[in-house]
């Protein structure tokens, strides 16, 4: 059975980037990427000597990822930058499971053609960090459905399932949080790690991939992974995590009041996703200049010696940076563009994000319908604090119902949260 050491199953404290050789491993702790390897020195003389293939998987379980992704999306870019080849696991498979890692509640269950609709969409986020092919260092995309869906369960439990331990999955911090607290877990469920083990080896045997890299709320999956190799295949693989990031406010990295940050512009406009990165907090912007952009070291570091208003020069040199990475050069130009209109000339640029609604309507509505509030009652708390504006004149009363005659003259009118956030309105 699967022997772990007491705790290696548990997500392990930050370590101290070692001093790496090799050039991806040097570029991914000098970014502040780093936080858990299972063997430094091993896996620093493998990259160093040859091309290493490696792995990080995505569940299909929307048809977008998110700003929380892009710590590991950006980990296989810098993988293939690096010389190596990056596999792009989806999980069309193991969405039909379900992760229940530090979650109360079960995902979900997907059917068939919307797990494929949303892998679809997926790969189009991919295809503009990193390159496809058929060369030695471009990446793949493969989908554990290939032969998750396909394995006989007998044959499995005693090929796979016999070297797993229910008392040590049990002590897994995961599964013991549900236990310990009563939540719903079922048996669907708990296969999770089980096939998240398999995937690795199954990757090991088509493609020669010993590495995986993720999150560190994975390490115990992936640490039961390494172990399975080892076991059946004979084979030292590795295990390389990235810190969970928190803002300097301590609240979770891509997550707003209306919800997450999509990397799908079809969910999330350019416009959007500019505005949140340039609305990083300040004691954020060296560190996440480092993590999602490319910019030079040198750079980020004049940029973060700036103080007061200037500091906001590199709030936008962060948001032009990460937009063109995730939605193109002229993406990010016109978001700034946009901005700079909005915010500076004070008019309703062109490119701002647009809702249709049915007018009249209630201020309150229409303020969740824009994304400006997650609910009626945060919309009343933004109106409280004179924060919502309408047509840039303040909202002061939450029973205010629009009608045509907010409209101006170019057929729309103009919600705005702060003096960040616009969206502009079209009569339904």
């Amino acid at each position: 059975m699967l022997s772990l050491s007491k705790h290696e199953d548990e997500e392990p404290a930050m370590s101290p980037a070692p001093q790496f050789q090799s050039e991806f491993l040097r570029t991914f702790a000098a970014r502040g990427a780093y936080y858990q390897c299972s063997a430094d020195a091993d896996l620093d003389a493998l990259m160093g000597r040859e091309r290493v293939t490696g792995y990080i998987g995505f569940d299909a379980t929307a048809p977008s990822l998110h700003v929380g992704h892009a710590l590991q999306i950006m980990t296989l870019r810098r993988m293939q930058q690096a010389g190596h080849r990056p596999i792009v696991l989806i999980g069309g498979g193991t969405t039909k499971v379900g992760d229940p890692s530090f979650r109360n509640e079960a995902r979900p269950l997907l059917g068939d053609e919307q797990i494929d609709a949303n892998k679809a969409a997926i790969r189009k986020t991919f295809e503009r960090f990193v390159t496809f092919g058929d060369g030695p260092s471009d990446a793949i995309m493969v989908d554990n459905a290939d032969w998750l869906d396909r394995l006989e369960y007998i044959p499995f439990l005693r090929e796979i399932g016999r070297h797993f331990s229910i008392n040590r999955m049990l002590a897994m911090e995961s599964v013991k949080a549900k236990v310990e607290n009563d939540l719903p877990f079922s048996f669907l469920e708990f296969n999770y790690s089980i096939m998240q083990a398999y995937d690795f080896v199954e990757l090991y045997r088509r493609y020669g991939c010993r590495l995986q890299s993720s999150g560190s709320d994975q390490w115990g999956n992936i640490v039961s992974g390494i172990e399975l190799g080892r076991r059946v295949e004979n084979q030292q693989f590795f295990a390389l995590t990235t810190p969970l990031l928190t803002t300097s406010s301590g609240a979770k990295m891509g997550k707003t009041a209306a919800g997450a940050v999509w990397l799908n512009p079809d969910m999330c406009s350019p416009y959007d996703y500019w505005q949140f990165w340039r609305n990083t907090e300040d004691g954020d912007v060296g560190r996440f200049l480092r993590l999602f952009t490319e910019i030079s070291e040198d750079e980020i570091a004049r940029l973060e010696k700036l103080q007061g208003a200037e500091l906001n020069d590199a709030k936008k040199v962060l948001a032009n940076a990460a937009t063109a990475l995730a939605h193109g050069e002229d993406a990010a130009r016109a978001a700034g563009e946009t901005a700079r209109r909005a915010f500076e000339e004070g008019v309703m640029a062109e490119g701002l994000p647009t809702i249709t609604a049915t007018l009249p309507d209630g201020i309150l509505n229409l303020a969740v319908a824009a994304g400006l509030a997650a609910s009626n009652s945060e919309a009343r708390k933004l109106i409280a604090n004179n924060g919502l504006k309408l047509n840039d004149a303040p909202v002061s009363d939450p029973r205010l119902t629009v009608d045509a005659s907010a409209l101006n003259g170019d057929g729309v009118l103009k919600l705005s949260s702060g003096k960040k956030k616009h969206v502009l309105v079209k009569p339904a």
